[in-house]
């Protein structure tokens, strides 16, 4: 019996990670990404990903190289999504270049097609909006390293059919995840949880209360916090932090997302995290 079909839908930094997951977890899984680059170099970092797993014990040898074969460019979006039993999107926090990806997979995917987007912090319902079928679109909201992380956020849409959530558990527990499912609401769980504490930590720095690596080693020891909030802003990418805190301020009101002014100066000053090697800490 051939494998299952999944697509992803962006080869970057969460599109790879998913990639290699759905690889290896048994899907033929076909990456599409709009620049050649970016779209090669995913593939290489998701094999490169499974190699990894091996070496670690994670995966036996022959696994590893199984699902490496499962991992497909593809050079289109219409030959990525053709025959998908699954199509996850993971393109840029762009609220009209989603709808677009959404129409277009209308056009393309086969009409019984779990539509998921990956999305942080946009509402899932507006995203459903521009599919011919919004029933079938849900948020499968993974952490960053995806392969590592263990939690899939589900997100259920206002159109989002029971099948759909059923189906997006289903894969998600394939992949190996533990899953939660949260109604589509600005910053979901996680995200609102996170960003709010992340904006707090920022203002305690930009006021002088503690110096960062007291900041995180505080939350790390007295609440037992794999890191601490502003090491995982500089993970994830101060610029990222810095959209998701915009969206939920203007959705949510209040001062508790509003964006401190230090952020925005790091984020000017393009000291974005890990990715330009500075951010709270220096790499």
């Amino acid at each position: 019996m051939a494998d299952p079909k999944a697509a992803v839908l962006g080869a970057g930094t969460m599109g790879h990670g998913i990639a290699q997951l759905l690889a290896q977890a048994g899907w033929e899984t076909h990456v599409y990404d709009p620049v050649a680059e970016a779209l090669a170099r995913g593939i290489e970092k998701a094999r490169a990903g499974l190699l990894t797993a091996a070496e670690k014990g994670k995966l036996s040898p022959e696994a590893a190289r199984a699902a490496q074969a499962r991992l497909v460019a593809a050079p289109d979006l219409s030959s990525a999504a053709a025959g998908a039993e699954l199509v996850i999107e993971a393109g840029p926090e762009d609220p009209a270049l989603k709808a677009e990806t959404f129409r277009a997979l209308s056009r393309v995917a086969p009409e019984t097609a779990v539509l998921a987007t990956n999305t942080s912090s946009l509402p899932v319902t507006a995203i459903a909006a521009a599919a011919a079928r919004p029933e079938r679109v849900v948020g499968l909201h993974f952490f960053n390293p995806a392969p590592v992380m263990k939690l899939v956020e589900i997100v259920r849409a206002e159109q989002t059919s029971p099948r759909t959530l059923a189906f997006a558990r289903a894969a998600a527990e394939k992949m190996g995840k533990q899953v939660v499912e949260v109604r589509d609401s600005p910053g979901f769980a996680s995200s609102r949880l996170g960003i709010a504490l992340a904006m707090e930590a920022i203002r305690m720095v930009e006021e002088g209360v503690a110096a960062p690596a007291d900041i995180d080693r505080a939350m790390k020891l007295g609440y037992g916090h794999p890191m601490g909030p502003l090491e995982l802003t500089d993970l994830v990418g101060l610029d990222i932090r810095l959209s998701i805190a915009e969206i939920l301020d203007r959705e949510l009101g209040g001062h508790r997302f509003h964006p401190p002014q230090l952020l925005r100066r790091l984020v000017r000053a393009g000291k974005l995290g890990r990715k330009t090697g500075e951010g709270f800490y220096k790499y």
